[in-house]
C-alpha cells in the first residue's frame, strides 16, 4: 500500500475534492493522510474519508518525509503560501522530503506557473489521478 499525504489549509476544499477521487479510483489501495494547516481543513479532509488526519506545522513537518507522494495545491511549497497558512518551515519540509510531489497549479501567492493551462479544478483532478495511475504502474 502506498502512503500519500493530501495537505491543504483554509476550508479543506481542494483536498476534500482530491481525496474523494482516490478513494473512488484506488479505494483501500492507498494510505491517505490528511495534513491541514487548520483544523477545518483536517476536519474537511477526514469526512472526505482520509485514513488519518492530524493538524498544523509540527504535524506536517512531522509526516512529509514518512510518505510516498505528498498532493496539494503549488502553493504549498511556497513560503507563507495560503494567505500566510503555510509556514517556511512547512513549505521546506514539503519541498525537501524525498516523496513525489504532485502540485496542482492553481495560480496564487502572486505566483504564475507558466506553461500551464487555466482550467476548472474538477478537470485539474482529473489529471492528477490519472498521473498517479500512470505512476503506480511504473
Amino acid at each position: 500500500m502506498r502512503k500519500i499525504a493530501v495537505i491543504d489549509g483554509q476550508g479543506g476544499g481542494i483536498g476534500s475534492l482530491v481525496i474523494k477521487r482516490l478513494k473512488e479510483e484506488f479505494g483501500d489501495r492507498l494510505e491517505i493522510t490528511a495534513l491541514g494547516t487548520n483544523s477545518t481543513a483536517t476536519s474537511a479532509m477526514l469526512k472526505a474519508r482520509a485514513n488519518r488526519g492530524a493538524t498544523g506545522e509540527n504535524a506536517i513537518v512531522w509526516n512529509a518525509g514518512r510518505v510516498d507522494a505528498i498532493i496539494g495545491p503549488v502553493s504549498i511549497v511556497l513560503a507563507n503560501g495560503m494567505l500566510g497558512e503555510l509556514t517556511p518551515k512547512m513549505a521546506k519540509a514539503i519541498a525537501s522530503s524525498a516523496a513525489k510531489k504532485f502540485l496542482i497549479p492553481l495560480n496564487q501567492e502572486n505566483v504564475e506557473v507558466i506553461g500551464t493551462l487555466r482550467e476548472p479544478l474538477p478537470h485539474l483532478i482529473e489529471k492528477l489521478i490519472e498521473t498517479i495511475n500512470q505512476s503506480m504502474n511504473e
